[in-house]
């Protein structure tokens, strides 16, 4: 990359002459030098430049959405409200009905119509716990279009906003933070099931969050039915290493003391290959492989990790790729035409439980 700087600062010396080339000259130096040595230092110094690039909570689409008012995004039968998850912090969460339970939401007193959403939780159908990656909110249209694939399917989808993002309380999030936030809308779900088949379904960044909440809730003995993982990173390092942004420095002296060393001690770890291991239930994962934001490798190096570090009596692990040449990507697994029949395949495996 530098040498491609000082080609085309050669390049264009030799057309503008004279007072330009000096210009031109200074000009491509202080390029570099910021590039490559300013920017990487504040970055390596700097914890919180480096959550705000990894969590992207600045990046906040759509516009103007009334949480309140679900039905505007193209979710009616969903109820909105919030969770305390430790004192001063809440977070904005939606309640989204499977397609059959639409026509019969309460219309009149809000009461009656809180308690009618809560009583449903545990009638027995399945009820998916959705964690989201970074940026933007659970109203985001690639979001919204999946928890419709899912209630046609006639599943519960519970997604919510993690501290930082959208409605929920402004605190800069950290790892310990999202998981927490996780791992306490988690136990709210759980403890209104009942018997209905419960699942922890995490997306990009919220892989890490899932794998990191889901591990430590095993730990404890309290294990969700499954688990599914779409386009999963195998931990934050690596992801950081091989992402498109990180190619102009990749190749820099000290690459890994400079971005990748801090991470740990700024709250931002996220090792799914460490958690996945403490995972007592059965796994899915999906990764298309024409992902640029999560490389396809790191979700098939994930599956063979988790492979060697699960006990062999561990509950199943499944990993579903998508051809490139379907455009799937980072976010559309959920318009291929076979999910449905891979998570009702997988769903009933898992209910069903060890032969």
């Amino acid at each position: 990359m530098i040498k491609r700087l000082i080609y085309l600062t050669f390049l264009i010396s030799l057309w503008m002459g004279g007072m330009a080339l000096k210009t031109v000259i200074v000009g491509a130096v202080l390029t570099i030098f910021v590039t490559y040595i300013i920017l990487p230092l504040v970055y390596h110094n700097c914890p919180a430049l480096q959550r705000h690039l990894v969590f992207l909570t600045f990046v906040n689409y759509p516009k103007n959405v009334n949480f309140d008012e679900p039905e505007k995004e193209g979710l009616p039968g969903t109820r909105n409200f919030y969770i305390e998850t430790e004192i001063d912090v809440k977070v904005g969460v939606w309640h989204i009905l499977p397609e059959s339970l639409i026509a019969s939401v309460p219309k009149e007193n809000l009461d009656d119509r809180e308690s009618w959403f809560i009583k449903t939780l545990s009638d027995h159908r399945p009820v998916i716990l959705y964690l989201h990656g970074n940026t933007a909110s659970r109203a985001v249209a690639h979001r919204v279009e999946l928890y419709n694939v899912l209630r046609k399917m006639d599943y519960h989808v519970v997604a919510f906003d993690y501290r930082g993002y959208a409605d929920s309380t402004y605190v800069q999030p950290n790892e310990t933070r999202v998981v927490h936030d996780a791992k306490v809308v988690y136990r709210y779900v759980r403890e209104r099931v009942g018997s209905s088949p419960f699942f922890v379904w995490g997306h990009s960044l919220g892989t890490g969050v899932s794998t990191h909440a889901v591990g430590d809730l095993c730990l404890e003995g309290d294990n969700p039915t499954a688990v599914v993982l779409e386009s999963p990173f195998n931990n934050i390092r690596d992801e950081i290493k091989f992402h498109p942004l990180s190619s102009i420095f990749r190749k820099m002296p000290k690459f890994e003391w400079l971005f990748l060393k801090p991470l740990a001690a700024s709250g931002i770890d996220f090792r799914s290959d460490d958690h996945i291991g403490n995972i007592n239930a059965p796994i899915l994962i999906m990764h298309a492989e024409d992902d640029l934001v999560v490389p396809y490798a790191l979700g098939r190096k994930l599956y063979e990790t988790a492979l060697k570090v699960r006990s062999n009596d561990a509950p199943p692990i499944k990993f579903v790729g998508f051809d490139a040449k379907y455009g799937y990507a980072h976010k559309f697994i959920c318009r291929a035409p076979e999910m449905p029949e891979i998570l009702r395949d997988f769903f009933s495996k898992a209910i069903e439980g060890p032969n």
